[in-house]
């Protein structure tokens, strides 16, 4: 038996791809399109396994899709490739619509064929697994309650629209063609190897290269964090015990404000990095301009998933912060190359004033 796991040379893809092979033996096929925040690099562990095949390419490409379902048997789709930062979204919606919209209904139509010529037991433990976001459900009020599985889609950014747009893709597919299919829409992750256009590794980084840290507007957004390996270990469960057809919200149950977390990680490197002048992270801070459209707070109650599934997440925000802290510090070499070239033309034109990407 084999899973297909698409966009897994990005953040959580490769989190993903990774855990999955330290948890058990069967093996992956990772599809990646290789953009700017895809990295080879955090699966180089992983060089001479013959249980990991990597794929360069399109979930989009029908036919190379086909081929890959075909050769490896595939018993799975967990699909993570998606374009994910509001920023980039704002600056330049079409590469959203073409990879998260069309990317995802192309993906569904080669799965669909794959799947319908199936003898009757493969496909019935056949899944698909699509990873979508919170960000679907739109921005709450300070005191409403948390985003459950029934609450209405509100996107309000390009990103948040595009991935809206492909769950309902994924639910169609399900009712119309009896695709198997499960869904989850997960909080803000951390964790090792984020591309520093997010929140944290953002802060990370310019904290230890003396830059302004910069926060939109008050700060004051919220959002609910989920350590990375916790999202993993949430998406294994679904795919083993989900009920095909159903949403299962994935969140850590840690809202907290921008600005708390950014004094947060500031905290952490006085502690494990101290500037060589003495000085507090926090005198970095810098607030600047909010982002149009910026949604207030979000937040997910993962109850469902722990009633009918068992999964709760295992960090704190305390213990999984301080671990990715701990783990930025010790890949100062893979941070440096992630951060050359384009990513530093793309921060020169997005970020001049200090704007972050969150």
């Amino acid at each position: 038996m084999t899973i297909l796991v698409t966009g897994g040379a990005g953040f959580i893809g490769s989190n993903f791809v990774l855990d999955w092979l330290v948890g058990g033996d069967e093996p992956v096929v990772n599809l990646d399109k290789l953009t700017y925040a895809s990295n080879l690099n955090n699966l180089a562990c992983l060089q001479g396994d013959p249980r990991h095949h990597f794929v360069a390419g399109d979930i989009g490409d029908s036919a190379l899709v086909a081929s890959v379902l075909r050769k490896h048997r595939v018993r799975a789709v967990l699909n993570f490739a998606a374009e994910s930062h509001v920023d980039r979204s704002i600056a330049g919606p079409a590469a959203f619509i073409e990879t998260n919209v069309v990317g995802t209904f192309r993906l569904l139509e080669a799965v669909r064929a794959y799947w319908s010529d199936l003898d009757e037991g493969e496909r019935a433990v056949f899944r698909f697994l699509h990873v979508s976001t919170d960000e679907v459900y739109g921005s709450l009020p300070p005191y409403a309650p948390a985003f459950d599985e029934q609450h209405r889609y509100e996107p309000n950014s390009p990103y948040s629209a595009s991935k809206a747009s492909s769950d309902h893709l994924v639910r169609a597919w399900h009712h119309t063609y009896g695709l198997p299919v499960l869904t989850t829409n997960c909080s803000n992750n951390y964790g090792p190897f984020h591309f520093p256009e997010k929140l944290i590794p953002l802060v990370i980084h310019n904290a230890l290269a003396g830059k302004p840290l910069p926060v939109y507007g008050d700060g004051r957004q919220v959002r609910d964090w989920l350590y990375v390996l916790d999202h993993c270990s949430a998406i294994r469960r679904v795919l083993e015990a989900g009920k095909p057809g159903e949403t299962y919200n994935v969140g850590g149950w840690n809202e907290m404000a921008n600005i708390d977390v950014v004094h947060t990680l500031c905290a952490i490197l006085d502690e494990l990095r101290p500037r060589p002048d003495g000085a507090p992270y926090a005198a970095q801070i810098s607030f600047v301009k909010d982002r149009p459209g910026h949604d207030r707070r979000y937040a997910i109650d993962a109850g469902k998933i722990e009633r009918e599934l068992g999964w709760r997440p295992v960090e704190t925000f305390e213990t999984g912060i301080r671990k990715t802290v701990a783990w930025y510090l010790a890949h100062q070499d893979w941070v440096r190359e992630v951060t050359s070239g384009a990513y530093r033309d793309w921060v020169a034109q997005q970020y001049a004033g200090g704007r972050p990407g969150i």
